[in-house]
């Protein structure tokens, strides 16, 4: 569970211009209508805090893969759409990244055992969205929650 991840991570930065991470933003961003979400939908999608998504956004911005405007109205709103640029830098590390998943995972297990990793999958997913309240992200810690001590 945590090897996965930061293999994943190496291969993509060795084979593409992109982290992970970065990867991730961009090719949720590319499913989507218009390919834009709002920057809150954006960080529920790829369970990141909204300061951690942007300062990747930022990153992504200068390099010309995205684009923010402010949604018009009360609130800070802001919305992140994926430029042509950022489409086609999706578009040509995917099919490292599905190589990676297939190597590192998908090709070493057996249909049975995929079959459980779905649904050991599911019962986690169930597990977490029960048990987060409302707003939280997974990088970010509820109020209180660091007035414990270890083992409480």
């Amino acid at each position: 569970m945590i090897s996965l991840p930061a293999a994943l991570d190496a291969r993509m930065q060795r084979e593409t211009r992109l982290t992970f991470f970065e990867y991730m933003v961009l090719s949720v961003l590319s499913e989507e209508p218009n390919r834009t979400l709002r920057m809150s939908d954006l960080a529920a999608r790829t369970a990141a805090s909204l300061s951690r998504l942007s300062h990747v956004v930022g990153r992504l911005e200068k390099r010309g893969l995205l684009a923010r405007a402010r949604v018009p109205g009360a609130g800070r709103r802001t919305n992140t759409t994926l430029t042509e640029a950022g489409f086609e830098e999706v578009v040509a590390a995917a099919p490292g990244h599905v190589a990676a998943v297939r190597e590192y995972l998908m090709d070493e297990l057996e249909p049975h055992e995929l079959a459980a990793l779905r649904r050991i999958g599911a019962a986690v997913d169930a597990a977490i969205k029960r048990g987060k309240p409302p707003g939280i992200t997974n990088d970010e810690t509820p109020p209180g929650a660091g007035d414990r001590t270890p083992g409480q």
